[in-house]
C-alpha cells in the first residue's frame, strides 16, 4: 500500500502511467474487491485524467486482468520456491507447497482476489491464461514427481492429482484464510488443516510419510 487514503489523488509525477494505474487498481481491489471500482476511480487515485487509462487498458476488466497476471507471476514464483524441485524429499516439499499457497492468499489478498474472484474470461486475455497455467504447472510437476513413486499400474493421473490438491488448497484458503470477518473459526491453523488433508489424500493413493505403502 502506498499510504494514501482510498480515493485520494496521488499526484502523478514519475512518468510511468501504466505502473501508476496498476498500483491504484491493486489498492482499490484491496479496499473494494475486484468488481467494486471503476477505471475512473483508478485514474483519480493515480492522479490522472479519466481518459488517461485508455492509453494502456481497454476497460476496467483489462486493468484487473493485468493485475491478475502479475499476481499469478508472483504466485508461481512462491510455489516454485516452496517446491524447490522436490527437495529435500518430495512429500515434505509437497507440504511446503501447500503452506506457500495459504501464505500467498494471506499475504497478498488483493492479488489473490484479482486472480480468483473475477468473472474475467481468461481466454479473452492470453497473458492471463498463460500466467495461470505457469502457476498450475508447479502443482502438476509436483504431482508427477510424487505419482512416479507409485507402481505404474496404480499411478494416478498427475493432472487429476494436481486438480485435487489445488481444490483442497484453494478451498481452505477461501474459507479460512481470507480476511472475511464472518469466516468460520478453526480449532487449528489453516496450515495444519491443509497438511492433514494432504496427508490423508496421499495415504489414500498409497503414499504415507513419503514412502510407497507396502
Amino acid at each position: 500500500m502506498s499510504g494514501t487514503h482510498q480515493g485520494e489523488r496521488r499526484g502523478y509525477h514519475h512518468g510511468n502511467l501504466r505502473e501508476a494505474l496498476l498500483d491504484a487498481a491493486l489498492e482499490l481491489i484491496a479496499a473494494k474487491g475486484p468488481a467494486g471500482f471503476t477505471i475512473a476511480e483508478a485514474a483519480r487515485l493515480a492522479g490522472v485524467s479519466p481518459a488517461a487509462p485508455y492509453r494502456h487498458f481497454r476497460d476496467a476488466d483489462d486493468l484487473i486482468a493485468e493485475v491478475a497476471v502479475r499476481g499469478f507471476t508472483k504466485f508461481a514464483d512462491a510455489l516454485a520456491h516452496a517446491w524447490n524441485d522436490g527437495r529435500p524429499e518430495p512429500v515434505r516439499a509437497f507440504e511446503a507447497l501447500g503452506r506457500a499457497y495459504l501464505a500467498f492468499a494471506r499475504q497478498e489478498p488483493a492479488f489473490y482476489a484479482a486472480m480468483f474472484e473475477t468473472r474475467i474470461a481468461a481466454e479473452s486475455h492470453p497473458g492471463l491464461q498463460a500466467a495461470g497455467d505457469r502457476a498450475f504447472a508447479v502443482l502438476r510437476d509436483a504431482s508427477e514427481r510424487l505419482s512416479a513413486g507409485l507402481p505404474r499400474a496404480s499411478r494416478p493421473p498427475p493432472l487429476m492429482m494436481a486438480l485435487h490438491i489445488w481444490s483442497l488448497s484453494h478451498g481452505i484458503a477461501s474459507l479460512f484464510v481470507r480476511g472475511d470477518p464472518s469466516r468460520r473459526k478453526l480449532p487449528m491453523s489453516a496450515e495444519d488443516l491443509l497438511e492433514a488433508g494432504v496427508l490423508l489424500y496421499l495415504q489414500s493413493l498409497g503414499l504415507a510419510g513419503g514412502h510407497q505403502s507396502p
